[in-house]
């Protein structure tokens, strides 16, 4: 049985941040994440887009916070990734995780829960879904291509203008409605690209590969006008499921699909925390260093719970 102070289940930007925190502290840290790599949505869902909250930078790309948050964490802490975290269960004074790991106290910091993406709906194949992507890790890889972005929120439009500002790349924005949920300014943004063409209102109604293309026929609403369009590659932003149903299992309450928790970030059971947008108080907003902020709080508590004999070191500017 591996034994640590502290389990942190979720390594989105919060989960890591209180990883870095914890270290602080002299906490031995393991962090779960049911994903192959860290940063939780921010990574995989807007890698591109500017953050604006976070103390310290007045702008900085959310790859960019994910990369610094990783490398601080990476030293002093112990990974599992790909590993969604099965079972919770209370022995003695400690919790022992999914019969491997006993740690001495717990803090859930994963986000909206566990995400899956909306699929393209249209009937397809093996041959076809290789060319439908629904994250984009690395926008070099659409370079010198025809691609086409469907959706119309802020992952969309942002992964559109990021493919756009790649070689010779060729963009289509196709959506459902003419108006958009993502950011006006980058839908301004878009409209002023040359290599972009915006189509709205347009339904996919069939997709084949034909000479080596995805030929997909769009339905313009409220009239029969079909036209086709032909990608050499596909992205598909048309949002994300996500659930944190998975802690009932441990027993922790859940409100709306969010913890609720104390004024020092305690749920239901004594010893396990949530923090970050997986959290639910009055007047919380979800921001990023909001959360940051509740990671100190929950480590703080912990550490007056496991060691009342120490004498912890609050710096702060007011001593």
């Amino acid at each position: 049985m591996k034994k640590f102070d502290l389990a942190i289940i979720g390594a989105g930007p919060v989960g890591l941040f209180c990883a870095n925190f914890a270290h602080l502290h002299g906490l031995n840290t393991i962090i779960f994440d049911s994903l192959a790599e860290v940063g939780g949505q921010p990574k995989l869902l807007y890698p591109f887009k500017e953050i604006l909250d976070i103390p310290a930078y007045s702008s900085i790309l959310a790859h960019e916070l994910i990369t610094k948050l990783q490398n601080d964490a990476r030293q002093h802490t112990t990974f599992v990734l790909n590993h969604p975290v099965r079972a919770i269960e209370q022995s003695n004074n400690e919790f022992v995780i999914d019969d491997d790991y006993s740690v001495r106290s717990v803090i859930i910091a994963t986000g909206t829960g566990f995400f899956s993406p909306k699929k393209f709906p249209l009937k397809t194949n093996e041959e076809i879904e290789k060319r439908i992507h629904y994250y984009v890790k690395d926008p070099q890889d659409f370079a010198h291509q025809k691609v086409g972005v469907f959706g119309g929120g802020d992952s969309a439009l942002d992964w559109a203008i990021e493919i756009a500002s790649q070689p010779a790349a060729k963009i289509k924005l196709v959506h459902r409605r003419n108006e958009f949920r993502g950011l006006e300014s980058s839908v301004t943004k878009l409209k002023s690209l040359k290599n972009v063409e915006i189509k709205t209102p347009y339904l996919p109604k069939s997709i084949e590969i034909r000479d080596n293309q995805l030929n997909i026929s769009l339905k313009k609403i409220g009239s029969n006008a079909i036209t086709d369009e032909q990608f050499d590659q596909i992205i598909v932003g048309y949002g994300f499921r996500a659930n944190n149903q998975f802690v009932k299992k441990w027993g922790v309450n859940l409100v709306n699909n969010q913890i609720e928790v104390s004024r020092s970030m305690e749920t239901n059971i004594p010893g396990i925390y949530a923090i970050g947008d997986v959290t639910t108080y009055s007047g919380r907003v979800p921001l990023i260093g909001l959360g940051f902020g509740e990671a100190q709080i929950a480590i703080t508590t912990i550490m007056r719970k496991l060691f009342p004999e120490k004498t912890l070191t609050i710096h702060s500017t007011s001593i």
